[in-house]
């Protein structure tokens, strides 16, 4: 159906937007993107509530006010809620138009998050027709979402259980080799076929979501991906010096690098973060809050510097016959002074004079202050980022729906995604 070469007008809650044909077909609102392809006017009364043949009119239901300021999305590229709108509703109007909430600025997104955490409320894009797909295509995305989402579907769940029960096995068995009982033979034996299991199946997961990774380049750089590799690498270094070198040879018994090798297997405890929230809450937090552990510290380092510069002046340096030879210097007073700042208290060593000891009070309770400043910044950013990983993994969990074209092909169904591009021309005028 043709719409025209002359404006088109959109009659948004009484508010109308005009628009050349041509750029309305660049704007990446997918529902109105979506009306030049209609083929009668029905099709077109699908996408909006009614419809002027003569003034080439097209009226919609919706919030004037928020479409305003998804048209300034339009123009500038930034989108924003609007003051006095409920998150809710305006994201409402967001996925009603064709946009997500990747859209949104980050200070939204988070606002927006906390808001469908606190409401239990869950919004997912409209579903929008794709198309058909090769089977080979769709195929690879349901093998994709089976290895990165565990909680997508029943398959993977399985499969992130199966993971879970060979990282606990490989860590039981690294921590089982350095026990005394466990130097036998026939132990050795049976600890390395385990473990030989063990690293066939990640080497197998890894080659898997790489062939199945849409993007090669950003699937190698994943944080995850990079302590997969950590993991799985020592031990095909340490089976390729045991062939070069022999089972039993000198550098073998006193290769100290070797055995850091073999330690650095413990990088498959942080193999779990891909299947618990809680975990990856830690590492999102810790990356967002690295100011604030900077800062965290800075605190520590300057006051360590001046409690123990006094500490080691108190107790050794004013009598240094019979001073205490715990704080003979302020490197060695450093490490009274972190215990003291952490209320940790080893007691293996303490001051002995009544200055020192003062000076201990003093260096215990400056500890507590300081740590406490930073620390609340990281509770709140913690609890933030556990609720925006909750609903992410929410929105994981959503099935892929499949439906059959008429010519029996299978088509996918996704999020509804943006087409056509940014327009070059300034933004549409209002009446």
């Amino acid at each position: 159906m043709k719409l025209g070469s002359r404006l088109c007008t959109l009659n948004v809650g009484g508010r109308r937007f005009s628009f050349p044909v041509e750029l309305m077909k660049r704007l990446p609102l997918s529902r109105l993107s979506r009306l030049h392809s209609c083929l009668s006017e029905s099709e077109l009364l699908e996408l909006c509530d009614d419809y002027d043949r003569d003034r080439n009119e097209f009226f919609f239901d919706r919030h004037s006010d928020a479409f305003s300021f998804i048209m300034l999305y339009v123009q500038h590229g930034k989108l924003r809620f609007v003051p006095h709108m409920c998150e809710l509703s305006f994201y409402n109007e967001m996925l009603y138009w064709g946009l997500e909430s990747s859209d949104l600025q980050l200070c939204c997104q988070r606002r927006l998050d906390q808001r469908m955490s606190d409401c239990f409320v869950h919004f997912f894009p409209e579903e929008e027709p794709q198309g058909p797909e090769e089977p080979r295509s769709h195929w690879l995305e349901r093998m994709r979402r089976t290895f990165e989402e565990p909680t997508s579907s029943l398959a993977a769940q399985i499969l992130a259980s199966v993971s879970v029960l060979f990282v606990v096995i490989s860590i039981v068995m690294l921590f089982a080799s350095t026990l005394p009982s466990w130097k036998a033979a026939e132990t050795l034996d049976q600890h390395q076929i385990i473990e030989a299991v063990c690293i066939g199946w990640f080497t197998a997961e890894c080659l898997v979501r790489f062939l199945v990774s849409r993007d090669k380049c950003e699937y190698v750089l994943r944080p995850l991906n990079i302590i997969d590799l950590l993991a799985i690498m020592p031990y095909y270094i340490s089976v390729t010096m045991t062939m070069l070198t022999g089972e039993n040879s000198q550098l073998q018994r006193a290769g100290v690098a070797l055995r850091a090798l073999r330690m650095m297997r413990i990088f498959w405890v942080i193999k779990l973060a891909r299947h618990f929230l809680g975990l990856q809450t830690l590492g999102l937090t810790l990356r967002r809050c690295y100011r604030e552990m900077v800062m965290l510290l800075v605190f520590i380092c300057v006051a360590m510097a001046i409690f123990s510069a006094l500490a080691q002046l108190l107790e050794h340096g004013l009598d240094l016959e019979t001073g205490n030879q715990d704080y003979a210097s302020i490197p060695a007073a450093c490490w009274w002074v972190v215990i003291s700042m952490t209320t940790v208290g080893y007691g293996d060593m303490y001051p002995v004079t009544v200055a020192g000891r003062v000076l201990g009070g003093v260096c215990v309770v400056s500890g507590i202050v300081l740590l406490a400043l930073p620390i609340t910044f990281i509770y709140h950013s913690f609890v933030q980022c556990y609720h925006e990983l909750k609903v992410l993994s929410a929105r994981n969990c959503r099935p892929i729906l499949t439906s059959e074209t008429e010519d029996g092909e299978t088509s996918t169904d996704h999020h509804a995604g943006r087409t056509g591009e940014p327009p070059e021309a300034s933004l549409p005028y209002t009446k």
